[in-house]
C-alpha cells in the first residue's frame, strides 16, 4: 500500500530496507530507559513501524509493544526480524492518523523516522487519544549527515540527479517544527535531545540502504533503480574506496506528555 504522500511506497523496497538499513542504535534505547521515557511493563505503540527497528528495541527493554504500519510487505519483514531477534511484538495494519485502537490504552507512543510522512495534526490528535494521561509521544529520527566532501553529500547529489523531485536532502537531523506539532496538538512538557553517532556501513550495505530510501526504490521504476545503483557503485569505487564507510548520523527526539 503506497504512502499517503507522493505515491512513495516503502513496500517496494522492503527487502533492501530489512537487510541494509541500520536501525536506531543501542544508545537511543539506553537513553530512553535512563530518562524513564521507556520502562518495563509499559504498553507502547510504534507508529509507522516499518521493519520494526524501534518496536524491537522497546521490546528488548521489557515493554509490551504493538507495531502499526500500512504496508503488508514491511510488516512481514518486521515479523521475520522479530523472530530472528527472539522478541515478541504484535503487528497490526493501520495508519497513524486513524489507528483504530482503543482510547487511553498506551503509556508510550513512538514514531521513528516517519513523522514527516504523516498528516501531522491528525497523527498528533490520534496519539493524544490513545495515550493514557501522563503518557508520552516520542518523535525520533536517526538521520545521515551530509557534510562537505563526505560520502553522504556525494550520494545525495547522485540521488537528486536521478530523481530531481526528491526533496529530503541536506538535512541536519534536527526538526524544530515537531516541537510546534506537539504543543499545538495538546501535549505539554515538550522537550528533546540530540547527539551524533557514527555508523559503519559496508559499501554493499550503503548501496542497499540508499536503494531502500524514499528517493530511489520507494518512488522510482525498477529500471531506474538499476541505473542509479550502477552509478552509485561506480561513484563509491572511484571516490570512496574505504570499506566500511563511516557514515555520520544524528540521533534526535522530541517528547511530549499527555496532560493529566
Amino acid at each position: 500500500m503506497p504512502d499517503w504522500r507522493g505515491g512513495v511506497d516503502f513496500g517496494r523496497a522492503a527487502d533492501d530496507y530489512a537487510r541494509h538499513r541500520a536501525g536506531f542504535p543501542d544508545s537511543f534505547f539506553a537513553h530512553l530507559a535512563e530518562q524513564d521515557i521507556a520502562h518495563a511493563d509499559a504498553r507502547a505503540l510504534d507508529l509507522g513501524t516499518g521493519t520494526g527497528t524501534v518496536a524491537r528495541g522497546l521490546a528488548r527493554l521489557g515493554l509490551s509493544v504493538t507495531g502499526l504500519d500500512p504496508s503488508d510487505e514491511l510488516r512481514g519483514q518486521a515479523i521475520r526480524l522479530d523472530g530472528e531477534a527472539g522478541v515478541s511484538v504484535e503487528h497490526v495494519s493501520g495508519r497513524a492518523e486513524d489507528t483504530g485502537l482503543a482510547e487511553a490504552n498506551f503509556e508510550l507512543v513512538t514514531a521513528g523516522q516517519c513523522w514527516h510522512w504523516f498528516d501531522r495534526p491528525r497523527a498528533a490528535a490520534e496519539a493524544l487519544r490513545i495515550l493514557k494521561p501522563g503518557g508520552l509521544l516520542v518523535i525520533a529520527h536517526f538521520d545521515w549527515l551530509p557534510l562537505p566532501g563526505n560520502v553522504v553529500a556525494a550520494t545525495e547529489r547522485l540521488i537528486r540527479w536521478h530523481n530531481p523531485e526528491w526533496s529530503y536532502h541536506s538535512g541536519t537531523g534536527i526538526y524544530p517544527t515537531w516541537y510546534t506539532d506537539l504543543r499545538a496538538g495538546g501535549f505539554v512538557g515538550v522537550r528533546g535531545f540530540s547527539y551524533d553517532e557514527d555508523v559503519p556501513y559496508a559499501r554493499a550495505d550503503w548501496r542497499g540502504r540508499i536503494r531502500a530510501s524514499a528517493g530511489i526504490a520507494a518512488s522510482l521504476a525498477a529500471d531506474a533503480v538499476t541505473r542509479f545503483d550502477a552509478d552509485h557503485r561506480a561513484m563509491l569505487e572511484r571516490d570512496f574506496p574505504a570499506d566500511p564507510l563511516i557514515i555520520p548520523h544524528c540521533v534526535s527526539a522530541v517528547i511530549g506528555v499527555k496532560p493529566g
